[in-house]
Parts: C-alpha cells; sequence; structure tokens
C-alpha cells in the first residue's frame, strides 16, 4: 500500500465515521463539530483527486461559513429539542418507510454498479495543458453549462426571498422603515416651521 492509499482509506474512514456520528449525537453542537471535521477530511480527498478548487469550497464555504453558522445558531438559540423528540413515534412508521425505499434503492444501485477501469484513465473532459484545475472548472461553467449556472442561481435568489418572507414578522411597538411612506414626504409634511419669540423657550410639545 502506497502513501496515496493509506491516506485515502484515513481520510475516507474519518469521513464516514464522523457523518455517523453528526446523526447519532445527542447534542446538537457535538453534531455541528463532526459535521465539520467530516467536510475537511472531504477536502483532504478532493486534493488526493486533484480537485483542489472543490477542496478550497469545501473548507472556505461550508467549513467557514455554513458550518460555523450552524454552530452559531445552535448555541444562540435555545431551543427544546426534547420538545420535538415527543411526536417521534407518531412519524416512526412513514419514516421506517421512507427508509426502507431508500435502502432498497440503494441495494439496486449498488448491486448493478460494475466499474469500468478505464473510467479513471479516460475523463469525459480532459483539462488542456498548461492551465489549473480551477480554470478548467470555470471555462465549463462559465461556457457550456452558463444557463445551468444561472437556473441555480435564480433558484438561490427565490430561496434567500423565501426564507425572508417567512420569517418577517409584524411585532407591535418596534419602529420599522417604510420605504414608501419615506418616498412619499413632501415639504411640508417632512419639516415643521415654528415660530418662536426672542428669548421665549420651545414649546413643551416640541420639545
Amino acid at each position: 500500500m502506497n502513501a496515496a492509499a493509506a491516506f485515502f482509506y484515513l481520510f475516507a474512514g474519518i469521513t464516514v465515521a464522523s457523518a455517523f456520528m453528526v446523526v447519532t449525537s445527542r447534542n446538537p453542537v457535538h453534531s455541528v463539530l463532526f459535521l465539520i471535521l467530516a467536510f475537511v477530511n472531504a477536502a483532504g480527498l478532493f486534493l488526493l483527486l486533484g480537485a483542489e478548487f472543490l477542496a478550497m469550497l469545501l473548507i472556505v464555504v461550508y467549513v467557514g461559513a455554513v458550518a460555523v453558522l450552524f454552530l452559531f445558531v445552535v448555541m444562540m438559540l435555545d431551543v427544546d429539542f426534547a420538545e420535538f423528540r415527543q411526536g417521534f413515534l407518531n412519524y416512526l412508521p412513514i419514516g421506517a418507510l421512507i427508509g426502507l425505499i431508500f435502502a432498497v434503492e440503494l441495494l439496486l444501485v449498488v448491486g448493478a454498479w460494475v466499474i469500468d477501469p478505464q473510467i479513471v484513465r479516460a475523463p469525459v473532459a480532459a483539462i488542456p495543458a498548461g492551465i489549473t484545475n480551477t480554470e478548467a472548472i470555470g471555462r465549463v461553467l462559465y461556457t457550456q453549462y452558463v444557463y445551468y449556472f444561472q437556473a441555480a442561481g435564480l433558484v438561490l435568489l427565490v430561496a434567500m426571498i423565501g426564507a425572508i418572507v417567512l420569517t418577517l414578522r409584524e411585532r407591535p411597538g418596534v419602529k420599522r422603515q417604510d420605504i414608501a411612506q419615506q418616498n412619499a414626504r413632501t415639504k411640508a409634511t417632512a419639516m415643521d416651521v415654528k415660530q418662536v419669540a426672542s428669548g421665549a423657550a420651545l414649546p413643551e410639545e416640541t420639545v
């Protein structure tokens, strides 16, 4: 066994074990930390494959942003997870049915999966000589798949707007900015001119 194979089994084993601990950990903070560990080891697998751009995305985007955001949300919000688990038995039959369907699909895929030795040696899109892996991904992403890339961006934009609309609530006693009302303001409504005599104080209602 060479060094590359040893590192592959090391990263793959830790990734699988971390993913299992994400699901089975009772503490949500521990689950997020195991998720970060899984992302880091998956980045190591991408480095072994020569996909340094994907490894960088896992570290910068998922570990540096998404997983840390999950950790902050779990630690800052006082979520009663015991209350969420109270109705677990009620949804157990449908959950078992969905899990059985996924298990059958996985068995069908794994049972009919035959690895062709020529797949690794003959990639679908060969990287041109003289450019990096990141540049090759950029050329393919913004030429051949540019419409799919823009469509994915629109889907994420719609999801972001939907999340904002669903969580936006009117709370009494909280001052909010009304853009339409501000744009409709005129000189007469924006300013109130008071005639104050020399040496006199302002009226109490204007203070």
